[in-house]
């Protein structure tokens, strides 16, 4: 049995952060130790692990430019050794995503309104940009002024890129074919919601989006031949006595599909639900991350622990996960990594 994993932190670097951390989350213990950069860049705050654990990808800035940074992973020290960088004008983008065969990336970009696909070389570097799909639209809430797209990621059979815009409240399917990208379907989610990022059941058949401005999670099912998304439910985030700033941020679910977990930065917490049999979400409870806005988590493959990334604290918090009730229990609070937004394992 495994007795340790890695990990790894994506980051803003605006004051205390050198990039991309590694940590080390000791089994036996159970602790996490050696926080520590493991590639200097700018502004990475998403990364994302390839299926094989070869490579990792980050979306960074470099100077007046913003695009994605491609590193190999060792497989024996799981030290990141740069590939290279792809970068066009304006901010780096928020999210990022490869395929299983390592032959395409997708990034979405929160401030150009773009989603871009990237092709890959065998050896995991970026080749090229294959494709741009530029977004148009608002909404009624006031950060809605324009698209501000915040999850590009796959499908679970690969078939579509999934779109996701805060800022107009769609949910775009692209279907995808070396890297070039066709929008298929436009699903509306609530007006002024502010969807984020998306998680499929393990049937591939429903899906759950968590909103950042409305702080609901939505339940959808989803047609595989089509991309078409409809909404089957929602149900709030947070407590109906929290009055305060609220804003949505990742969503999680348990291999067994059984449990969906989403983070509120305010209210600073993890909240839990129960798939009921008709894949609606029930309240399970919430639990405090320990740190202020957590911004993203991440479960451990085996499902055992889930970690917190807490940004303005710079923490992370490791909790203990019970595998038939899906509850958390604390287990280490307020292990520093500095402007911690995006945390994420190696895979088994």
């Amino acid at each position: 049995m495994t007795k340790q994993l890695t990990g790894y932190v994506g980051t803003y670097t605006k004051s205390e952060s050198e990039g991309v951390y590694k940590f080390t989350l000791d089994l036996e213990q159970p602790f996490i130790t050696e926080v520590s950069p493991v590639a200097k860049l700018d502004n990475p705050t998403y990364v994302t692990v390839s299926r094989d654990n070869n490579f990792l990808y980050a979306v960074s800035k470099e100077g007046d430019n913003g695009g994605v940074t491609a590193f190999s992973i060792d497989s024996a020290t799981h030290e990141l050794k740069k590939l290279n960088s792809l970068a066009q004008g304006g901010s780096p983008p928020c999210h990022v995503s490869v395929k299983s065969d390592n032959s395409v990336v997708v990034t979405a970009n929160y401030h150009t309104k773009q989603i871009v696909s990237y092709l890959t070389n065998a050896d995991g570097s970026l080749k090229e940009v294959a494709d741009i799909a530029e977004h148009d639209g608002s909404g009624p809430h006031e950060r809605q002024e324009k698209p501000h797209m915040h999850y590009a990621g796959f499908s679970p059979d690969e078939k579509y890129v999934i779109a996701i815009d805060l800022g107009s409240d769609t949910i775009t399917s692209y279907a995808i074919d070396h890297g070039k990208l066709t929008k298929q379907q436009v699903f509306n989610a609530p007006e002024g919601s502010g969807p984020r990022h998306i998680v499929f059941a393990p049937n591939g058949q429903y899906a759950y989006v968590m909103t950042e401005l409305s702080s609901e999670v939505l339940t959808l099912s989803y047609n595989a031949q089509t991309g078409e998304f409809k909404q089957v439910d929602k149900i709030k985030a947070i407590p109906p006595h929290h009055q305060t700033v609220n804003d949505g941020s990742a969503i999680h679910i348990s291999n067994d599909g059984q449990f969906v977990y989403v983070a509120n930065r305010g209210h600073n917490s993890i909240a839990l639900f129960k798939v009921e049999a008709d894949h609606k979400l029930s309240l399970v409870e919430w639990k405090a991350t320990e740190g202020d806005w957590p911004r993203d988590f991440v479960l451990t493959p085996d499902n055992r622990y889930l970690v917190a990334s807490n940004q303005k604290s710079g923490t992370l918090t490791l909790f203990s996960r019970d595998q038939q009730t899906g509850k958390l229990t604390l287990v280490q609070p307020g292990m520093i990594a500095p402007e911690s937004v995006c945390v994420k394992f190696l895979n088994d």
